[in-house]
């Protein structure tokens, strides 16, 4: 274990870079910060910034920078993360933002950013099968054998279907990533933080070499 690592995890939506995100704050004991977590909890609340998102991500769009930084900032400014580091999942999205996290890390700001690759067409496999709890926002994989009605595990909230999981709704997503994070990529590699690593195989496996990749930087 290696404490205070201070880790960016890039990938497409349906990469599984979620659940690797949450298996490496806990393998290096520091908080797993995901700004979907953030979203989806202040859409729940219906506050004036989660009716704002909503609108935007139904229509299949990614929220604005401002919005986003300023979450970020918030979190960040915790202790947990301002002691410890985090594991960020889901930001930066642009250049503008890793500007400003960059400000607002300051020298205690990202050490190392790590695209985790997933080919396109497996990932717009994966989110057309992926469901969700209405609750607790847990993701299952559907496979055409699904309990009616579908009740989660974790907290005994309804499995649906994302309004914004349609295929028009994906690839233009996932165009909007692609435009946007090959900045971020160049971003990160002219400052020689920028580390590939492949996100297909097993979840052991790509944990493995996850971690391998933020153990042989530091």
């Amino acid at each position: 274990m290696i404490p205070g690592v201070r880790l960016v995890i890039l990938g497409r939506q349906g990469s599984g870079k979620g659940t690797q995100c949450v298996r490496l704050s806990r393998h290096f004991v520091v908080p797993h910060i995901s700004t979907g977590d953030m979203l989806r909890a202040a859409v729940r609340e219906g506050t004036p910034l989660g009716k704002s998102a909503k609108a935007v991500t139904d229509a299949g769009g990614l929220v604005n920078d401002e919005i986003m930084i300023g979450l970020v900032r918030e979190r960040l400014s915790a202790e947990d993360a301002h002691e410890r580091g985090f594991i960020l999942d889901g930001f930066p999205r642009t250049v503008t933002q890793a500007l400003a996290l960059d400000e607002i890390g300051g020298d205690r700001g990202v050490e190392l950013a790590i695209d985790l690759e997933v080919p396109r067409e497996v990932v717009l496999s994966r989110l057309l099968a992926r469901r969700v709890c209405r609750d607790c926002g847990a993701n299952y994989q559907a496979t055409g054998r699904d309990p009616r009605p579908w009740i989660c595990d974790n907290c005994g909230g309804d499995v649906v279907q994302r309004d914004d999981d349609t295929t028009e709704a994906i690839n233009n997503r996932l165009d909007l990533y692609e435009t946007q994070t090959q900045p971020l990529i160049e971003y990160y590699g002219r400052s020689s933080r920028m580390v590939a690593v492949g996100g297909t195989g097993t979840p052991d496996e790509v944990f493995d070499r996850l971690t391998r990749a933020v153990e042989t930087t530091r």
